[in-house]
């Protein structure tokens, strides 16, 4: 039997709102389904299992704040009986939680009167219909489903009218509020605790956006790639040459690693940041790289990140995107140690060949933690980006 328990979701989170369950006592579950969906400061997160078996119980109720590491659920592994022994074979210790620590993940806090009520967290809702309610604030307990076995689905939500602006703006401003509170506690930690440095380099884009315009002269607009994906796969290139700018800082020391799991800085709608990570950066080719960080901003924005997403970035990469500010200098997101900044294409005379001609340059940024890295490094890192973006064919 597993303890299915709140996970971290970034160095700044201590607790988060059980939302709701997207599970019931009895569902199968594999190796990363979505189980459960929790508030943060930083929005919903879908959590995801990382065991496979059977739902034997659900340990909190939807409204509960819980620290992470509270027990949410109980799953039994596949082939395992109801009633398993309460003492683990590894070592003689229960792999149960505690009663105590059932009564806090069950009872402690209560839910608040506008939250979730425990019947909504067994109801049957699209997930359009899911999304659309969480966009109007209505409570989903309060719906009578006319889809097959009482689903609710999006014409019922269309049956209830929407709140007022007011309510909703206000509700709205006071989200952005914590988040703004949860950026600023991470960055100021972040500044405090790792001595950054930082390297920058003028890059010739020139050529990537050429390439890219004759790639899209013929595709459809879901076909076309935009200069990000570029950037994006030529930095976690660059990552796999220069593993001391890839990984995590914890507990004293560098862990590297194996993957490159590139987080995006996203903007959100009316305000705030999020970087979710997209995993195994390296493996993805430009296309699935272009489709995959179209997701994350989609989900991101409707507030359907997971938990592996959020959690899993090994260096990020913040672009001001096709027009802006020609030069940004980020700071590094706690655990990792390393930040990719980069500008807005400008155009600039530059020397091609002996000649001044008009080209489409770029700058990048590396904020980088001394303590596992220096200049060489980064200067390394910029050259192997500067050599992938400036032959985008090869990506």
């Amino acid at each position: 039997m597993a303890v299915f328990t709140m996970p971290s979701l970034g160095a700044d989170m201590e607790a988060g709102t059980l939302s709701e369950w997207l599970v019931a006592p009895g569902d199968e579950v594999r190796r990363g389904d979505s189980i459960a969906v929790v508030e943060t400061q930083k929005g919903a997160i879908e959590i995801e299992c990382f065991e496979e078996g059977r739902v034997q119980e659900l340990l909190a109720v939807p409204g509960a704040e819980l620290p992470v590491g509270a027990p949410l659920a109980l799953i039994l592994a596949p082939g395992e009986s109801e009633h398993p022994t309460t003492q683990a074979q590894e070592g003689g210790e229960s792999r149960l939680p505690t009663a105590a620590a059932r009564q806090t993940a069950t009872s402690a806090p209560p839910p608040k009167p506008d939250s979730p009520t425990r019947r909504e967290a067994f109801l049957r809702v699209s997930p359009a219909a899911r999304m659309r309610a969480k966009e109007q604030g209505i409570d989903l307990s309060t719906i009578e489903g006319s889809g097959p076995d009482g689903a609710i689905v999006l014409a019922d939500i269309g049956k209830r009218a929407r709140p007022e602006p007011s309510t909703r703006s206000e509700k709205h401003s006071t989200q952005l509020d914590e988040m703004r509170k949860v950026i600023a506690a991470a960055m100021t930690r972040s500044k405090q605790t790792i001595p950054h440095f930082y390297l920058s380099q003028t890059i010739d884009v020139q050529p990537a956006i050429d390439w890219l315009e004759a790639r899209n002269r013929d595709a459809t607009p879901g076909e076309r790639l935009l200069l990000g994906a570029l950037v994006v796969r030529a930095a976690a290139l660059a990552a796999v040459k220069v593993p001391s700018l890839n990984g995590h800082f914890v507990d004293g020391a560098f862990r590297p690693s194996a993957e490159v799991n590139a987080g995006i800085v996203i903007a959100l709608r009316g305000g705030g940041l999020v970087a979710p990570a997209l995993n195994d950066a390296v493996g993805l080719s430009l296309d699935e790289t272009m489709t995959g960080m179209r997701d994350l901003v989609s989900r991101a924005r409707a507030g359907r990140l997971k938990s592996s997403e959020m959690a899993g970035g090994t260096i990020t990469i913040s672009s001001l995107g096709e027009t802006g500010a020609e030069t940004m200098t980020g700071v590094i997101f706690p655990p990792q140690v390393a930040l990719v900044g980069v500008g807005a294409p400008q155009l600039r005379p530059w020397i091609v060949a002996g000649k001044i001609v008009p080209r489409m340059l770029i700058n990048v940024t590396i904020s980088a933690d001394h303590r596992v890295s220096d200049g060489r490094q980064a200067a390394k890192y910029i050259a192997e980006f500067e050599t992938r973006i400036e032959r985008p064919e090869t990506l």
